[in-house]
């Protein structure tokens, strides 16, 4: 997975790809928990790029798109929000899986 490094950078992936931007941090349990079924579930759903956002070093951009929780997933099509599954709580890779299903 690709890492966001500016929001300029973001603002160039949101417009220019189908992408879904993962929001997480390194501090974050329930971000770890999901870790390990992250590349699996990026070569499922392949028709996506996928992209770490660090809540930490991008927070205007968090802000900006309204996430306050993490782990927390946005997914794009060229400019166009097709979806997000945002909230504080923990998430299993199924409920990871069938959000990006129903896009």
């Amino acid at each position: 997975m690709k890492t966001i490094e500016t929001a300029a950078q973001y603002e160039e992936v949101k417009n220019t790809k189908k992408v879904i931007f993962v929001f997480s941090a390194d501090w974050c349990p329930d971000c770890r928990f999901i870790e390990p079924v992250l590349p699996e579930i990026e070569q499922t759903f392949s028709e996506y790029a996928f992209y770490y956002v660090d809540r930490d070093q991008l927070l205007d951009v968090c802000q900006n798109e309204n996430v306050f929780g993490i782990p927390s997933f946005i997914a794009y099509d060229n400019g166009k929000e097709l979806g997000r599954f945002v909230s504080k709580d923990r998430k299993t890779k199924e409920e990871i899986e069938q959000f990006i299903r129903g896009l």
